[in-house]
């Protein structure tokens, strides 16, 4: 079956997980596990790309051992049979630590990239097209596995059908608004790349044209605070985003904005001093009423990992904080379109930013 879009991610999947990648890899098609080494349980864990379920046959093997000073373990497993070891005597990971991990397929080789920087490459044994699954097991913990095809036409699924490892129900929109948030600014933009057209399909099943690209990760050097970075071709229904980082040990507060021209469409604002998610709008420079209610506790923890997953509906956006649905949040300003930057700031290191 041939790759039509990107995949949605697995959100907060619990250890040991196996999951499928549709339609299989492909020349070109990258994916990011991220996550944290625990630092109490094992010595390591392994990153499995094999066909099907059963672990007979494992086209690339990725295993860190914490073991003998540190070094990593590549190989290939066909009939339930290993072949000879590949080692990388050196350890890029480190116990109790998050980690971003891309793997890059192309046409020779698996290209390894860990929090950024080139690790290892790994020619290929057998074809890599055999592969349809992907296994994570060992002692780490994941936010998420995500999928990105740059020479696919992105399609994103409708929020209820993505594969959260738990299931997610959206409570009635909140109606409580109460006072005005200070307002925040940052600066320091990063790059983006051209933007294409292509096809979305609405909830409805409607197909409509948006203008868009595929979802851009930007590497970890990128990540200088507060960020800025442009959304190509705005909100539409549909469209998504994700961003992980990890809250400094001492925050006191972070926002994440979405916004169109001068106006802040969306400010999210998580306040530890106060013990709350603050959502808001802000419109020629005066504030709307804010919203705060949550079904549940705060949701992030100071000097803890966080992945934010963002969806755009039609009348919305659905907000999901480790793959837990936590809020709903009106559209204030309706031409979505126009809502075409992402800024990010306070006291929060970004990891991971895919738009």
């Amino acid at each position: 079956m041939a790759f039509s879009g990107s995949q949605a991610p697995y959100l907060s999947p619990v250890v040991p997980f196996s999951g499928t990648i549709q339609g299989g890899l492909q020349d070109g098609f990258q994916i990011t596990v991220n996550g944290a080494v625990l630092s109490s349980s094992g010595t390591r864990f392994a990153v499995d790309f094999q066909t099907g379920f059963s672990g007979n046959d494992i086209a690339f093997h990725f295993n860190p051992r914490f073991e003998d000073g540190g070094y990593v373990v590549c190989n290939t497993r066909q009939k339930g049979r290993w072949g000879p070891e590949e080692r990388k005597m050196h350890m890029p990971f480190q116990k109790g630590m998050p980690f971003d991990l891309c793997f890059l397929v192309q046409s020779s080789d698996f290209k390894v990239m860990v929090n950024g920087s080139l690790f290892v490459q790994y020619f290929h044994r057998v074809p890599f097209h055999r592969v349809d699954t992907i296994s994570v097991n060992g002692s780490v913990q994941l936010s998420y596995i995500s999928f990105q095809n740059p020479r696919a036409v992105p399609v994103q699924p409708a929020f209820s059908t993505m594969p959260f490892s738990q299931p997610v129900c959206f409570p009635p929109r909140p109606r409580g608004r109460r006072r005005k948030p200070p307002s925040v600014r940052p600066a320091n933009p990063a790059p983006v790349t051209q933007t294409v057209i292509h096809k979305v399909q609405s909830a409805s099943g409607q197909m409509f044209s948006t203008p868009a690209i595929p979802p851009m990760m930007y590497p970890h050097p990128a990540y200088l605070m507060p960020f800025i970075t442009t959304i190509p071709g705005g909100l539409y229904p549909s469209k998504s985003i994700i961003l992980s980082g990890t809250v400094l040990p001492s925050a006191q507060r972070f926002h994440i904005n979405l916004c169109s021209g001068s106006h802040i469409a969306f400010h999210m604002n998580p306040r530890f001093d106060e013990n709350a998610v603050v959502r808001n709008t802000q419109i020629n420079n005066s504030w709307g009423s804010e919203e705060r209610s949550l079904p549940q506790k705060m949701p992030f923890v100071r000097g803890q990992s966080f992945s934010v997953w963002i969806l755009c509906e039609a009348h919305c956006l659905k907000v999901a904080v480790d793959g837990q649905h936590v809020f709903e949040y009106y559209h204030r300003l309706r031409n979505l379109p126009t809502i075409n930057k992402l800024e990010v700031g306070g006291d929060v290191q970004l990891t991971h930013v895919q738009t």
